[in-house]
Order: C-alpha cells, then sequence, then structure tokens
C-alpha cells in the first residue's frame, strides 16, 4: 500500500496561506480597477450628454430672450394702443395691471404645478 507523503512542519499546504493572501490581495485591486473603470464610463457618458446638451442650451437661452423681447414689444403695443384713448398715467396703469396679473396666473399655476409633483 502506497504511504502518503509527509505534511512536514507546516502542514500539507505550506503555501496556502500565503496564497490565499496575495489572491485576496489581487481581488481587492482588481475591484478597485473594476470600480474605477465604471466611474471613468461614467464620467465618459455625462461629458458626451453635457456636450450634446451645449448647443440646445444656448439656443433656448436665446430663444428666451427672443421671447422676453416680444413680450416687451406686446406691453408697449398695449400702452401705445391705450395712451390714445385713456391718456398715459390711465394707459401705463392698465398696461400694468395687464401683465401683472398674467404673471401672477401664471406664477400661480406653477407653484400649483410643482405642490401636486411634491
Amino acid at each position: 500500500m502506497l504511504k502518503p507523503a509527509d505534511p512536514g512542519p507546516d502542514g500539507p499546504y505550506p503555501e496556502q496561506g500565503k496564497r490565499i493572501g496575495e489572491l485576496v490581495s489581487q481581488l481587492v485591486e482588481d475591484g478597485k480597477a473594476y470600480a474605477q473603470a465604471e466611474i471613468n464610463v461614467a464620467k465618459a457618458m455625462v461629458e458626451e450628454k453635457v456636450d450634446g446638451a451645449k448647443l440646445p442650451a444656448l439656443l433656448g437661452l436665446l430663444a428666451l430672450l427672443f421671447l422676453q423681447a416680444a413680450i416687451l414689444l406686446l406691453g408697449m403695443t398695449v400702452y401705445a394702443t391705450l395712451v390714445s384713448r385713456l391718456g398715459p398715467f390711465a394707459a401705463g396703469l392698465i398696461s400694468v395691471l395687464l401683465f401683472l396679473g398674467i404673471a401672477g396666473g401664471l406664477g400661480w399655476y406653477a407653484a400649483k404645478r410643482a405642490k401636486d409633483l411634491l
């Protein structure tokens, strides 16, 4: 019958503790590298989306500026139309109240929608 090999003073696997430690260390390092790679991928995706959103955001800002100019011209037109009938003070007062009412209504509606979301 065959006799098993002498395990020696450190047991049958003298290098086992060292190898497991090295494997765990390598596993931790691989995990860190994987996490860093995932972070880099996420950063690249966000940067790509931000770069793609720059032009639409700029165009939207320009559209808002032109909208503001149009609303200003509308207010001036309302004032000019009312001046010939009511005089400068009454026309100015009515124009301001009209546009404050519109702004208040829009603000109230925005607040109501925001409250519904929360």
